[in-house]
């Protein structure tokens, strides 16, 4: 296949977005795979801040981050994405460049815990504030399941409403293919 796969398309868009010596933000640690991926492109002069509310996710990060010996350019928060902008200090709000969701559940993980629409919806109005023109954010939607159409349906909605004058808005994803795949909204930043 030509066509880019979901995720790998989610890294495409990062790759033109952060340069070494950004700031990027995994706003869904999960097991850490993003977050490996934003430490490397921001390089040593960069850094990454990863969020999750489980402590498994955060200790599968850390674990990921350290075989990888870049864990001196992350932090890692257990905390709601949601409350990104106390997350991040504030003399670093214009550097953030580039930003991803993996909305759903953690893989391996309590399928009862889930991302929901409000609190995303939270965390992207703020990463746009604080984000340069050019800042891009990534959401890579799971919705195989019933929390997951719910929050597909609201932030359809939401992104579908964002001013074109603010934002670019990308939907990338795979019309003729059972269960549910996953698919990616960009927003970019004007």
């Amino acid at each position: 296949m030509k066509l880019l796969g979901v995720l790998p398309f989610a890294r495409f868009l990062l790759e033109r977005s952060i340069s070494p010596g950004d700031i990027a933000v995994d706003c869904t640690a999960g097991n850490g795979h993003d977050t490996l991926f934003l430490a490397n492109l921001v390089g040593n002069t960069g850094h990454v801040y990863s969020v999750d509310i489980q402590e498994t996710a955060i200790t599968n990060t850390k674990l990921k981050v350290g075989e990888a010996e870049v864990a001196n350019r992350v932090t890692l928060h257990q905390s709601g994405h949601e409350h990104i902008s106390t997350l991040i200090p504030k003399e670093e709000y214009g550097r953030v460049k580039g930003a991803i969701f993996n909305l759903g559940y953690l893989p391996g993980g309590d399928k009862s815990i889930v991302t929901q629409s409000q609190t995303t919806i939270k965390a992207i109005d703020s990463l746009l504030e604080l984000m340069p023109k050019g800042g891009m954010i990534v959401l890579v939607i799971y919705h195989g399941h019933a929390e997951g159409a719910a929050e597909r349906d609201h932030l359809r909605e939401y992104v579908t409403r964002l001013d074109q004058k603010k934002a670019h808005v990308l939907n990338y994803s795979f019309i003729n293919q059972a269960n549910n795949p996953p698919f990616i909204v960009a927003i970019e930043k004007r």
